[in-house]
Formats: C-alpha cells, sequence, structure tokens
C-alpha cells in the first residue's frame, strides 16, 4: 500500500492547525509503516489522502479518478468554521459550503476530525462515508521541559509570579481574539499572550485594528513563533485560554492538554464526547463566566484538570492514529478488491 498525501498550499498553511496535521499524518503512517509520498507527480501510489480544497485539489482529485485511484479526502473545513474569519469570509460562505459538497462527495470516503464536525458534513446532504479521525498529537514533542520554560520566559522577560495567560490561533473573530483582549481589558494584573499570525490584508479591519494598536498594555501579539519557546509556553504559562466560537477539533488543544496545562474553552458543540467541564478542562459560555474562572484557576482556588487533560491527548497520540488511518485505507482498498471482483463474475 502506498499513501499520495496531497497538501496545496504548504508554505501559506504551515502555520495553520491544517498545516501541523498533515505533519502528524507523516508521522502517524511512518509509525504504522505504511509507506507514503508528497511527489504529487507520482503515478505509482494506490490511495490519493488530500487535505486542501484549492484549485490544485480539485485537479488531483480528477486525475486520481481517471486514473482509476482511490481518494479519501480528509474534511478539515467546513462552511460554519469559514465564517468570521477572512474579509467578506460570510458572504461568500454559502459558495463555499457547496463547494465543498461538490469536492468532498467525489472521495470514496472522508474523514474529518470530531464527531461534530462528521455530524455538520452529514447535514449537508453528502452520501459518501465519513469516519471521524483526531489530527492527533505528538506527545513527546509537548512533554515538560525546564530548559523550554526558561527559554520562554527569558524571551518574553517574565517575572517572577507573574501569572501568564497564553492562547494559540489565527488572527479571526471566530477564534475568539475580541473576548480574549475584552478580558484582558477587564483583568490588568495578569499578562495575555495570543500567539499566531494571520496577513494583516486577509482580515476585517476591526481585527486590524485590535492586534495593532487598539489592545491593553498587558496583551501582546508576539506573532508565529514555533520550537522551544512556544512549547515553553505551553507547560510554563498559568492557563490556556481558547475562546473560539467555532472549530473542526482545535490542534492547539491537544497541544495544551499534552503539555499538561489547565484548559479553558469555550462550552460548544465540537467538544463533545472527549472534553468535559470540570473533569478535564474548565468550560465557559461568556466573558463573564471566563473572568470568574480565569481568576480562580490562575489564584489555584479550584481543583485542577490537568492531568485528566493529558489522559485525553493519549487517548489521541500520533500511533494510535496511524492505526485508525490504516484501518480507513484498508476499507477502501478492500472495497475497491470487492467490487472488481464482483465485476468479473458478472461478466462470466
Amino acid at each position: 500500500m502506498k499513501v499520495l498525501l496531497y497538501f496545496e498550499g504548504e508554505k501559506i498553511l504551515a502555520k495553520s492547525g491544517i498545516g501541523r496535521a498533515l505533519e502528524h499524518q507523516k508521522r502517524a503512517l511512518s509509525e504504522v509503516g505504511i509507506e507514503y509520498t508528497l511527489d504529487s507527480d507520482c503515478t505509482d501510489y494506490d490511495i490519493l489522502h488530500i487535505n486542501t480544497y484549492g484549485i490544485n485539489s480539485h485537479s488531483m482529485v480528477k486525475k486520481a479518478k481517471k486514473n482509476g485511484k482511490k481518494v479519501i479526502y480528509h474534511a478539515h473545513s467546513t462552511e460554519e468554521d469559514f465564517r468570521n474569519s477572512f474579509i467578506g469570509s460570510n458572504q461568500i460562505s454559502p459558495l463555499v459550503k457547496k463547494y465543498l459538497v461538490s469536492l468532498y462527495s467525489k472521495a470514496d470516503y472522508l474523514i474529518t476530525p470530531t464527531p461534530y464536525s462528521k455530524e455538520l458534513l452529514e447535514g449537508y446532504g453528502i452520501t459518501v462515508p465519513i469516519t471521524s479521525i483526531s489530527n492527533g498529537i505528538d506527545l513527546n514533542r509537548f512533554e515538560r521541559s525546564e530548559e523550554k520554560e526558561t527559554k520562554f520566559r527569558e524571551y518574553f522577560k517574565i517575572k517572577e509570579n507573574q501569572k501568564v495567560i497564553i492562547c494559540v490561533g489565527l488572527y479571526f473573530e471566530r477564534k475568539g481574539i475580541i473576548d480574549f483582549v475584552e478580558l484582558a481589558r477587564e483583568m490588568p494584573n495578569y499578562r495575555f499572550i495570543w500567539f499566531g499570525h494571520t496577513p494583516m490584508y486577509s482580515i476585517p479591519k476591526t481585527i486590524r485594528t485590535i492586534v495593532k494598536e487598539d489592545h491593553p498594555v498587558n496583551v501582546e501579539f508576539p506573532g508565529y513563533i514555533k520550537g522551544d519557546i512556544i512549547e515553553g509556553a505551553y507547560s510554563a504559562a498559568d492557563l490556556f485560554f481558547f475562546p473560539s466560537y467555532e472549530e473542526t477539533e482545535g490542534i492547539v488543544i491537544l497541544e495544551a492538554l499534552a503539555s499538561k496545562q489547565q484548559v479553558l474553552v469555550r462550552d460548544i458543540p465540537v467538544y463533545k464526547g472527549w472534553l468535559k467541564d470540570k473533569v478535564n478542562c474548565y468550560m465557559g459560555n461568556n466573558n463573564e463566566e471566563f473572568a470568574n474562572l480565569i481568576e480562580k484557576l490562575v489564584e489555584n482556588k479550584i481543583p485542577n484538570t490537568c492531568q485528566a487533560g493529558y489522559s485525553v491527548a493519549k487517548d489521541k497520540s500520533i500511533g494510535r492514529i496511524g492505526h485508525e488511518l490504516k484501518n480507513v485505507y484498508e476499507k477502501v482498498l478492500t472495497n475497491d478488491a470487492t467490487e472488481q471482483e464482483d465485476r468479473v463474475h458478472q461478466e462470466n
């Protein structure tokens, strides 16, 4: 079995959760001994596993089908998580949905990160078989390290006993960036750091203004930072606060859980079945609730859920994800073999 992993616009999307999903797929397939290639000109593969939905992605699906290859589409994107992101996203989201349905329907099988996103896709009327498989997490990468934590503290000149709340995400309204800044304004004694970057030209003026100037002094937007500093931040911070309104999974949450960090999220449907309030994380519904929880969590006034949260990350480790992907690949190829056998019997 050989899989062609295709990812359009890899450099552009490398800083996003989808970009990390590709890295996880490569690792997962290697761990379970499945041969893969990233060469889009390759012809000796069995399955096209495609992650993106641009024009070239459409051409790759068409070409694979023409050559009798099986196509598995990794449905990272939905209309719901396209909204409240880029300039004009809400206006064109119905067209994006129509395009996604057309593209996803050409696959032999769909993989999507959570039962929630699976439910959304089925609600679109897609009849292709769909299974939910987490994007997974590299537990070793996010294991606590004093060296990494020191690099984080030195880079940001964090003072002793200073309380730090972090978030990681694109500069999208959907991610809850407005709430993050408003809460920081209400809590000047704490330091709020939002990691991540989105080209300024692509986001609405209101969000650009917030990132560039309209935020209190206790909020920082250092941009996209990778390696030891961000990994140290995950474990050294006092809280990972992710107020996103819509996700298909949220790889950054898995990264925080794998770092044994305390996690606070908005109570939204995507977390149903794997995150549980007051068990492996805390959940809030509005800024009033968030403010109350942030203060209690940072000051250790309520029990932490870090160990239970780490168990969630363990269940979604890259090794386990590899076996789940392998099962889908084998299922698709087995069905193909069965169909071929049926055709031979019919011809005879």
